[in-house]
């Protein structure tokens, strides 16, 4: 039942072309009451797309830089921007722009961020800054909210728009959340200041009249002169025309209005009130042909006051590349990368930027950089443009690359784009560029390129090279020879990439689909799930569904398949070939339908199980019955926040605001964007205007929470506490209260009154707020009762099944036995978490087993990088007079995070015990 042509039940056009579906049209789901049997002969199944086909679980290679030795670029890179901003901050831009590719291959949206801020903050030209603020600005995607401009500004300076074209020579040198101070009034104002009103002095009232047709403009000999050298020779040089007093211009290609502003603006030095542009477009063109700086600067200010959207910028730019007009051409750029990624689906954009003619032209006027390519690119890859296009923007950022770091970039982008184009040849010598300048990682794709070439042995043969020459082999290595093995080898190299790295996505599939072939589907279920549980992503819920569809299990098909779309409206299900939506109203017809009330039941039994991919899913049904309540979006994206899906969260936040119809509602969604994406004072003072308009739940909660996430002394602890009870005072369901009590509850525990938080939690389980027992467990902790505590967390891995913060939550009650137990069983849930690491690392080195604990440490380092763990090792290896290995780790970690103090302390230390040691 694999081949598509044993599919005879269901094609995809039936469901394109038909509104409504017959019970003919689900003849593939075969009601079958019994889901618990696994001895389904999956060859008799009639799924209208037979079984998962493993040719399409191939991991695909990623397109972003993955070195194997990530902790010494880390340090390495620390070290230089250490230098750089000691010394040339004029590189430490670039700097930055490479520690964020280096960064993304860790996938954390908050060290990126601050990486593009960093690089912002030390922009010193008008380019840079205008590439660095778009890009910042990006991730909120502010072009999908209704009635937000292009060039609203948020009121920070490293995003303002207008800072962003103030040519200063320097770096801002601002912190990233400075006020911004809107300088940019400051240049249009190009007039004097009133004491230096025009003077005019016996030799400044010579006139000279400029003829123009019939026309004759009168003008200040010595003001026009002043104007630029070549008038001031044209005026009182050699030329003939230092003798006449009228001068013919006719042919010079200005007309009279425009040379009447030239005229005002000799004597004024500002630009007169025109009707129409053009008129500045001539006086721009005049003065770039008599080099009369000061007027074409003033000039660009004004056209570049004017241009607010894509169609406009694109008419302007090309007067900016005419006249060789920097700013004008800069705030032409600033709109349409504002406007990304939308503005590039427009083919004039495209060809803009993809166009060696146009190129030229960005290049004339200095603003072809790899950083705008760079940006280019990347959003080309995230919103998976066409592979053609995406080329053309990859062709052009490897002609602008100078680094080494940045050909090895473009070299491998382009390699996984005519890999996806199925340009093999041309895709093997792009990698191969890449892998010689020594990404090791490229090798995936030279690999990968000989295979689809039929070279399999030479594939395997060169990832075997790879592994041997590797001092310390990781998970993906194993993964990809794995592709190019059979049999017993296969699941050995898939056995030993999950050991390696657990978070490999590939290996788990693999085993899933490969047991279902063999009639072990609740088998196939179970080890689906070991990543679902900590790492969510659309193609394993797509599995995971269509396992359960081989049960007939369609309710929970149903569950996993809403689920899904919540993270990617548009999925395409079964390899591409059915959109998820029109498969989910299928399965509707052999499923129970709830009603509005009892999608609010189920919700709050599923949140109080802490089943967030349950609740997920009931929340996209509810959607189905109300399309346009926002605050059904926002429940989706707080609970798309907790399951680590990011970009998804942010679409659901934006959507929520969109359809928000009161103010005061659109101002705490607009407020929770701007503090997910590091914004915390806009946030709050979203919150304040809210409250001004309405006491809500939403806002107070909104503000108290953003406060409660910076260091709080009593008096700021008290201010929440109040924000708290008053949120709890208005309007709201259960769900969120719960979550409110549960806050208001460790916010009294960190001001000592544990009665009080006490009282919060147990309010709080009783509106079936689970994760409450957490914080009760904690009370009986601090109350000196750890067996109270101990069975307080047991009762909340009853109810929570396969949860691991509750196990390594449990560790901390227990004898070392029981916790090393817990520990395990919450690493085997969820290896991502590091404190199991660190504790048994721990317990390592108090039994003086410093080589174990060193190894515990690197083995969860090797695919997670992360600053406690490698804090942590810097330590042990300072305890171990090891100081070179300690100074290594101490600045990897500083480049993850350059103002932990912890670190730093540790740092310094080292460095001094490092000198005395040597010396």
């Amino acid at each position: 039942c694999k081949k598509p042509t044993q599919v005879h039940a269901l094609t995809i056009n039936s469901i394109l072309s038909s509104s409504s579906h017959s019970d003919d049209s689900l003849s593939f789901l075969n009601v079958n009451n019994n889901n618990n049997n696994i001895n389904v002969n999956v060859k008799s199944l009639h799924l209208p797309y037979g079984l998962p086909d493993l040719d399409f679980i191939v991991p695909k290679i990623e397109s972003f830089l993955y070195h194997v030795d990530f902790i010494e670029k880390s340090c390495d890179l620390y070290k230089r921007i250490a230098v750089s901003c000691c010394g040339d901050e004029y590189g430490v831009c670039g700097l930055y722009l490479e520690q964020y590719a280096l960064l993304c291959a860790l996938g954390d949206g908050k060290l990126l961020r601050r990486s593009l801020q960093l690089a912002r903050e030390y922009a010193v030209d008008v380019h840079s800054k205008v590439v660095l603020s778009a890009w910042v600005r990006y991730e909120r995607r502010e072009d999908e909210l209704v009635g937000v401009s292009p060039l609203d500004c948020i009121g920070k300076v490293l995003e303002c728009p207008k800072a962003a074209l103030v040519d200063d020579g320097r770096a801002c040198f601002r912190s990233v959340f400075d006020r911004c101070q809107c300088v940019f009034e400051s240049v249009i104002d190009l007039s004097c200041n009133d004491d230096e009103v025009e003077t005019e002095t016996e030799t400044e009232t010579e006139t000279v009249c400029f003829c123009i047709g019939n026309e004759v403009i009168s003008c200040v000999r010595g003001k026009i002169a002043a104007l630029s050298s070549p008038l001031n020779t044209l005026l009182y040089g050699s030329f003939v025309e230092s003798v006449k007093e009228k001068i013919d211009f006719s042919q010079v290609g200005i007309s009279v209005e425009a040379m009447r502003g030239v005229e005002a603006f000799s004597r004024t030095k500002k630009l007169m009130d025109f009707d129409s542009p053009s008129v500045v477009l001539e006086m721009l063109t005049f003065s770039q042909k008599f080099c009369c700086e000061e007027m074409k600067s003033a000039c660009e200010v004004y056209l570049s006051s004017l241009v607010s959207n894509v169609h406009d910028a694109l008419i302007f730019i090309e007067y900016g590349f005419e006249d060789n007009a920097s700013l004008l051409v800069a705030s032409c750029l600033q709109v349409i990368l504002r406007e990304l990624p939308g503005s590039l689906n427009n083919p004039k954009v495209l060809s803009l930027f993809c166009s060696h003619e146009s190129m030229e032209k960005l290049s004339m006027v200095n603003h072809a950089s790899f950083l705008l390519y760079y940006f280019l690119t990347q959003v080309a890859m995230e919103e998976k443009m066409t592979a053609s296009n995406a080329v053309m923007l990859v062709e052009r950022l490897l002609e602008l690359a100078t680094e080494k770091w940045q050909k090895t970039l473009a070299f491998h982008q382009l390699g996984v784009l005519l890999l996806e184009k199925e340009e093999y040849k041309s895709a093997q010598s792009c990698f191969e560029a890449a892998y010689e300048m020594g990404h090791v990682y490229s090798a995936t794709g030279i690999a990968r390129s000989m295979y689809k070439q039929g070279k399999t042995y030479l594939a395997r043969d060169l990832i075997n090279k790879i592994i041997s020459d590797c001092k310390r082999p990781t998970g993906w290595m194993y993964q990809e020879r794995s592709l190019y093995n059979l049999g017993s080898k296969k699941i050995q190299d898939l056995e030993l990439a999950s050991k390696l790295d657990p978070t490999l996505a590939y290996p788990y599939k693999y085993r899933a689909v490969s047991m279902v072939t063999e009639n072990l589907i609740n088998e196939a279920i179970q080890e689906i799930n070991k990543i679902i549980r900590f790492k969510v992503s659309p193609d394993c819920l797509e599995l995971r569904a269509w396992f359960y569809l081989v049960l007939e299990d369609y309710q929970a098909a149903v569950r996993d398949i809403r689920a899904l779309l919540s993270l990617e409206p548009y999925y395409m299900m079964f390899h591409g070939k059915m959109r998820c939506d029109h498969l989910v109203d299928l399965l509707s017809q052999r499923v129970k339908e709830w009603t509005p009330a009892d999608c609010w039941l189920q919700l709050y039994d599923r949140w109080s199980c802490i089943d967030d991919i349950g609740s997920l899913a009931i929340i996209h049904q509810m959607m189905a019955h109300d399309p346009l309540k926002s605050l059904l979006r926002f429940r989706q994206s707080l609970l798309l926040l907790r399951l680590n899906c990011q970009k998804a969260a942010m679409r659901s936040l934006r959507l929520a605001r969109n359809l928000a119809t009161a103010k005061h509602e659109r101002l705490v969604y607009e407020g929770w964007i701007l503090y997910d994406t590091g914004y915390r004072e806009e946030a709050l003072s979203k919150a304040d205007e809210s409250i001004s308009i309405e006491r809500s739940f939403e806002a107070y909660f909104l503000k108290a929470y953003t406060l409660a996430d910076g260091s709080l002394d009593p008096d700021s602890s008290a201010v929440v506490i109040q924000l708290l009870v008053d949120a709890l005072k208005c309007p709201s369901d259960g769900l969120r209260k719960g979550q409110a009590l549960n806050n208001l509850g460790s916010i009294y525990v960190d001001c000592g009154k544990h009665d009080l938080a006490a009282d919060c939690y147990i309010n709080a389980l009783d509106i079936k707020h689970t994760r409450a027992h957490q914080g009760l467990a904690r009370v009986y902790s601090l109350k000196d009762d750890r067996k109270a505590a101990y069975d307080e967390m047991t009762k909340l891995i009853e109810k929570a099944e396969n949860n691991a913060s509750a196990h390594e939550k449990r560790s901390e009650y227990c004898d070392r036995d029981n916790a090393v137990n817990d520990l395990y069983v919450a690493t085997q849930l969820d290896p991502l978490r590091t404190y199991p690491y660190r504790y048994r690392a721990a317990v390592l080195m108090d039994e003086q087993k410093e080589a174990e604990a060193v190894e515990e440490l690197t083995k969860a380092i090797a695919y997670k990088p992360e600053l406690q763990m490698l804090h942590l090792r810097a330590a042990f290896y300072e305890s171990m007079s090891h100081y070179d290995l300690a100074l290594r780790d101490c600045e990897a970690a500083l480049c993850l995070d350059p103002n932990h103090k912890e670190t730093l302390e540790l740092y310094n230390r080292t460095l001094k015990e490092s000198a005395e040691f040597y010396t």
